[in-house]
């Protein structure tokens, strides 16, 4: 039951869904203070991240931004900025690609653990301290 998810103001609960508004549709956002969408330096991810935070702000979330996910180089960054930009979008962080999060797939091992020092693995804490410091989400 997400409603009881965190049940104190100190408390965050952070849920990954489905890449698909389906569960937005189900009254997901009722019970959320804000959303972060996960994309990629392409158009196609890009143009459904623009849809996904519409349709966030349209159900009435307040914070809505992009994670720009699998960044390899300054001109991918830079493509996401431009995108949100143009977009009115806020881009919460920036992931680098990093072949250590797949070798934690292949070892069935959550990257923390498995590369804690990994550069997606700081930057994902980053954005965490970051997002949680400036509000619930």
């Amino acid at each position: 039951m997400i409603e009881a998810a965190a049940g104190r103001p100190e408390e965050v609960c952070i849920l990954d869904t489905e890449a698909s508004p389906e569960h937005l549709s189900r009254g997901t956002a009722r019970y959320a203070d804000g959303m972060l969408i996960v994309v990629e330096p392409y158009f196609k991810s890009l143009e459904t991240g623009r849809r996904m935070a519409a349709l966030g702000r349209d159900l009435g979330l307040e914070r809505v931004a992009l994670i720009a996910n699998k960044i390899r180089d300054d001109a991918e960054r830079e493509a996401v900025r431009e995108f949100a930009g143009a977009n009115d979008l806020e881009v919460a962080a920036v992931i680098p690609f990093d072949e250590q999060l797949p070798e934690a797939e292949r070892a069935a091992a959550a990257p923390l653990d498995f590369a804690p020092d990994a550069p997606a693995v700081q930057a994902i804490g980053r954005l965490t301290r970051k997002w949680v410091a400036n509000g619930r989400a």
